[in-house]
């Protein structure tokens, strides 16, 4: 049987099977076709997943650098920054920030930055110190991803000068089971969003910066004790070897201001009457305007560590009621007291610049440290100076001794000898002579006395002069005037017997005295003799001017009078023996 003819009608075959079969593909050219476009998916989903394999490799490959580059160092400062900036990079963010901490858990001491300057960290303020979208993952320390942050319940916003920021990734760094701080990064650059393969590279870099932060801490650790014992044993050294205290503390402030990172460091000791507390010793920013400033024990912050022996942190604001500390611009502080309860020699104040965060826990306790180490040192210096004293006054006693037993008593006898020539001898000239030494002799076993009494002054550089400084001040004071030194001399035990009052007049009468010489007397030579001898006080100066003119003035030696009669004395002024004008101020000795 034969196949009908097949008829062609314009460009289409029409056969048996109907019109518009011939147009079909032959089943061979669809099986080609098919693999064709299989093989073509295939090869660009190889090639998108060999594109995210190597995006993957070169982010692990990143991480690992990262990982490498935050172990790679032992300073603590260095180590996080090192973090903050390795993360930062590693999701692309613009701005970090790793905030430390402190040892209750509940506020940042510390926090380092990335991608801010410093006019405009400046510009912005004080640091944080853990509230609002910060203390989310102090309280709940978890990592924490959001598109924005403004939208978060725990934002607060930003403050002036702050820049723009939306997209926040938060990750905690743990260091042994514990919370040691969070890393805080912001501003996806792009525009994006950060992603889940953002905050799993940030978990795995905050737990190798875990171990970095351990072994940088334990580092910085050694390193603040090691300059810490050797502050401390310069300062006793120092102090033991006799040196001024206050030269020993000037090293001392400056090796703290060094270790604690702090802007100005202060010494502040309490005085003689324990009423205020004054700075003797200053390093750092405006030391000369801190020196010498003073603050009252009974209601300041000092003078509260000085008392109870507790130290104390204080906050920025807190200075604001101390014109000097805002001048200085002095922020967060730390008040350590030198000493334990009740025995607190002073206080050590170590303060930062304003818009710093709080001193750290190992600061603090390496300021307290130093102070109680101080006071020891202190402490020493004290029993050391009181042993020297104390073997200054033996040798004293000593020499006084010596002189009373051996040179007093060989003047004396030499005095009896030279008396015994009187009774021998009948010329007037040999006697005069004689008379005159013996009366030397006396006058020699008087000024050695005087010097037996001197050595036998136990007054200490903290009390006031005696009399006999004082009286050897004011005629110290007159030689520019008199145009030579007068020549003192002193009798009997002045700085023991003579009251605080008698003290002033005498000091008073020997001034006037020694004026009127200079101004009116013409003289050559002046004797000041003070002496405390049955029960009274004596002073007598004596000079070899021109004696005192008839009819002149009478109101300076009328005050004296008046002087020595306020305290039941009596005054006499007169001519000298051999010329000159010879004043007698006397007055009794209190009981």
């Amino acid at each position: 049987m034969t196949s009908k003819p097949m008829r062609a009608i314009g460009s289409r075959t029409v056969g048996k099977d109907g019109p518009g079969m011939a147009d079909r593909e032959p089943p061979e050219a669809k099986s080609s076709v098919l693999p064709q476009l299989r093989f073509d998916d295939l090869l660009d989903e190889l090639i998108s997943r060999v594109t995210q394999i190597r995006a993957t490799r070169d982010r692990v490959q990143q991480l690992l650098q990262g990982v490498l580059a935050v172990s790679g160092g032992l300073e603590l400062d260095q180590v996080l920054s090192t973090i903050i900036g390795t993360a930062a990079e590693l999701v692309e963010a613009q701005y970090g920030a790793l905030g430390v901490i402190d040892s209750g858990g509940e506020r940042l001491e510390r926090f380092v930055t990335v991608g801010l300057s410093q006019q405009e960290i400046d510009a912005i303020g004080p640091y944080p110190t853990g509230m609002g979208l910060l203390g989310q993952l102090i309280r709940h320390p978890l990592p924490l991803r959001l598109p924005d942050i403004a939208a978060h319940e725990s934002s607060f916003g930003f403050p002036d000068n702050h820049p723009p920021m939306r997209t926040f990734l938060g990750v905690p760094i743990r260091v042994r089971d514990k919370v040691y701080g969070n890393l805080y990064l912001t501003e996806k650059r792009g525009g994006s969003q950060f992603d889940a393969d953002d905050e799993t590279l940030l978990t795995t870099l905050a737990a190798a910066a875990g171990v970095a932060i351990d072994n940088a801490r334990l580092y910085d650790q050694a390193q603040r004790r090691q300059r810490r014992m050797e502050a401390t044993a310069e300062l006793t050294r120092g102090l033991l070897s006799g040196a001024d205290s206050r030269d020993v503390l000037a090293v001392l402030v400056e090796r703290v201001r060094d270790m604690a990172g702090a802007e100005l460091v202060m010494v502040s000791l309490p005085d003689s009457a324990g009423e205020r507390l004054t700075v003797q010793v200053a390093a750092g920013t405006g030391e000369e305007q801190a020196r010498g400033s003073s603050a009252s024990i009974a209601d300041s912050d000092i003078g509260r560590v000085f008392t109870e022996a507790s130290g104390q942190a204080v906050a920025a604001g807190e200075w604001d009621d101390r014109p000097l500390w805002k001048e200085l611009g002095l922020g967060p502080a730390y008040i350590a007291p030198l000493g334990t309860a009740g025995k607190v020699r002073g206080v050590l104040v170590a303060a930062k610049r304003f818009g710093s965060l709080p001193f750290d826990a190992g600061a603090v306790r390496m300021l307290t440290e130093v102070g109680g180490q101080a006071a020891v040192a202190l402490e020493l210096a004290d029993r050391r100076f009181d042993a020297d004293l104390l073997a200054l006054y033996s040798d004293r006693d000593r020499i006084g001794r010596d002189l009373h037993d051996l040179a007093i008593q060989r003047l004396f006898a030499c005095g009896m000898t030279l008396q015994t020539v009187l009774k021998i001898t009948e010329k007037q000239a040999v006697r005069d002579r004689v008379n005159k030494a013996v009366s030397e002799l006396d006058d020699t076993i008087k000024v050695i006395r005087s010097t037996i009494f001197a050595l036998s002054e136990h007054a200490t550089s903290d009390e006031a002069p005696g009399l006999r400084a004082q009286v050897l001040q004011v005629c110290q004071d007159s030689v520019e005037a008199l145009g030579f030194s007068p020549a003192v001399r002193f009798t009997g035990p002045v700085d023991f017997e003579v009251s605080d009052e008698a003290v002033d007049h005498a000091l008073a009468v020997t001034r006037e005295a020694l004026s009127n010489v200079a101004r009116h007397a013409k003289a050559t030579r002046v004797d000041v003799d003070v002496a405390t001898a049955d029960g009274y006080l004596v002073l007598r100066v004596a000079d070899d001017g021109c004696g005192m003119p008839d009819g002149g003035r009478r109101s300076g030696l009328a005050n004296l009078a008046e002087r020595a009669a306020a305290l039941g004395g009596e005054f006499k002024v007169g001519p000298g023996e051999n010329g000159g004008t010879v004043l007698v101020w006397r007055v009794p000795l209190d009981d």
